[in-house]
């Protein structure tokens, strides 16, 4: 090897790129011989051309804490993430699955609830989850889909395992650095790109738009869908004026919605004009003060009726929350063998759950050793990472534990797989994770490929935009020239200690997630 990755360290980790020291993957060898030919400075250079594109254009996200200020510039490594096709058949597969199986579950919990009745999950778990809305029980959404949209979180762990670290059902945010992230390395890296069969992923707001467009009320084939969002200030805003723009709807906020004789329209210079879906960026407790947050000023008085009604549809559906509650997370391999007669493909992450007593038992003895997430938070926030933590924070998050069980979840820390990333001048290894994005239509469609997420900060496991992270672009080969390593799976889909167990006892702000969260 030389020049960037001349003195590069593999680690002990599952490294992207490279097998061993200097052993480059087949599918990243042209990536290699490119960086390795660049001049002193070179890929600094584009660095600063990718930065000033993101700042002329405004692709900012929003910070909700520290004393940096609140708007920065999205941190974007130009060192791309590859993956071959096969592995990314096997990915789709399990994306596939999984989002089938949460689906089904939605359904059934707002209607026969027939997973609680078996004991496949504690009833308690479910309705005492902070996002399960008894409103909707009863009611039925067109075609059956209240997921619309998912962001399932993905890692690999030593051995190159992809595993799901968690599902985002309510507002997944970060695919529009997806799409801006590959148009700024078509800028920079015009000839590489001609020498790797990537996979577009300029589809996706035409696909969006038609899964939009396929769940309108009443059969509606010429439907005028929305995007809501809480407005300007919102961390989120930039995603969501972009996606509005690329599907070429209108963006809204609740002031330019009403609801009248439970029809939702919205105010024009011509009047007013029915609105059929909304793709909604806020969380349920924002969309409508007669039944939710009765001092939000950002929904629309009576949405929920007209929902309810059936004469407008709301994506995702309302009630989508507890299926990405990190309670619920643990129970979605028994989703798919209740609702499929599957086995996961994609498996989750050993977890330990703090309502129960013996798991709480060993959490509370082994803080110091695991990673603890409160059930609802995202963006990094709300989470201990024991063998980073101070004394305090471990006592912090005991105390928390014993105050609300129900609320917490822990699991061990996973030694994510890296990447090399450009840094100080130099590639280094950095911490990464995937988003991939899977709409749910008339059939699934997944982005190709998704958001990698960086964890920029040396040695940090945080990949998260408000902890420090960034992102890099994710290419999908669209054929096996170049190679690729046979994507490993679970030896035997063993179960952890949890799943032994459980066989035998049968924020004040909506979207309020940093903007990649």
């Amino acid at each position: 090897m030389n020049g960037l990755l001349k003195d590069y360290e593999v680690g002990d980790f599952f490294d992207e790129m490279f097998s061993a020291p200097g052993k480059v993957r087949p599918h990243y060898e042209l990536l290699a011989q490119r960086l390795g030919e660049m001049e002193e400075g070179e890929l600094e250079r584009k660095c600063l051309l990718a930065e000033k594109s993101y700042l002329n254009q405004g692709i900012t996200f929003t910070v909700y804490s520290g004393d940096e200020g609140t708007e920065r510039i999205f941190p974007f490594d130009l060192i791309p993430r590859i993956i071959p096709s096969k592995e990314w058949e096997h990915i789709e597969r399990g994306l596939v699955q999984r989002l089938a199986a949460l689906n089904l579950f939605l359904h059934d919990i707002y209607h026969d609830q027939r997973i609680l009745k078996e004991k496949i999950i504690p009833e308690e778990i479910i309705l005492s989850a902070k996002h399960f809305r008894p409103e909707l029980i009863g009611f039925d959404v067109p075609k059956n889909i209240y997921i619309h949209i998912c962001g399932t979180d993905l890692i690999r762990d030593r051995q190159g395992v992809y595993s799901v670290l968690e599902d985002n059902g309510r507002c997944p945010s970060g695919v529009s650095y997806v799409l801006e992230n590959r148009q700024a390395m078509k800028r920079v890296f015009p000839k590489l790109f001609t020498k790797y069969p990537v996979r577009p992923v300029d589809r996706y707001a035409q696909d969006l738009l038609a899964a939009l467009r396929h769940v309108a009320p009443h059969g509606n084939l010429d439907p005028t869908v929305v995007v809501l969002s809480p407005g300007i200030f919102n961390s989120a805003y930039f995603e969501h004026s972009y996606l509005a723009r690329s599907m070429g709807i209108e963006i809204v906020t609740g002031n330019d919605l009403l609801v009248k004789d439970a029809r939702v329209f919205m105010k024009t210079t011509r009047g007013l004009k029915p609105v059929d879906v909304i793709y909604r960026r806020m969380d349920d407790d924002f969309l409508d003060p007669t039944v939710f947050r009765k001092d939000s000023v950002l929904g629309v008085p009576g949405l929920i009726e007209a929902y309810r009604k059936g004469n407008v549809n709301l994506a995702n559906a309302v009630g989508t929350g507890v299926a990405d509650d990190k309670v619920t997370y643990y129970y979605v391999p028994r989703m798919i063998k209740f609702y499929l007669g599957e086995e996961p493909i994609l498996p989750n992450i050993e977890t330990y759950l703090t309502s129960d007593e013996s798991d709480k038992k060993y959490v509370l003895e082994n803080l110091g050793d695991l990673v603890v997430k409160a059930a609802n938070e995202s963006g990094g926030y709300g989470m201990l990472i024991g063998p980073h933590a101070t004394k305090a924070d471990i006592e912090k998050f005991r105390a928390a534990i014993l105050a609300d069980p129900r609320g917490y979840v822990a699991q061990p820390v996973i030694n994510l797989s890296r990447s090399p990333s450009f840094c100080d001048g130099r590639a280094e290894g950095r911490h990464i994770d995937l988003r991939p994005y899977i709409i749910s239509g008339e059939k699934p469609s997944i982005i190709p490929g998704g958001l990698t997420r960086v964890a920029l900060r040396k040695g940090s496991l945080v990949v998260n935009s408000s902890q420090g992270g960034g992102s890099k672009d994710t290419w999908v080969l669209d054929d096996e020239e170049g190679g690729g390593d046979e994507t490993p799976t679970p030896q035997s889909q063993s179960q952890s200690p949890i799943e032994n167990r459980a066989a035998t006892d049968a924020k004040q702000r909506p979207d309020f997630q940093p903007e990649i969260s």
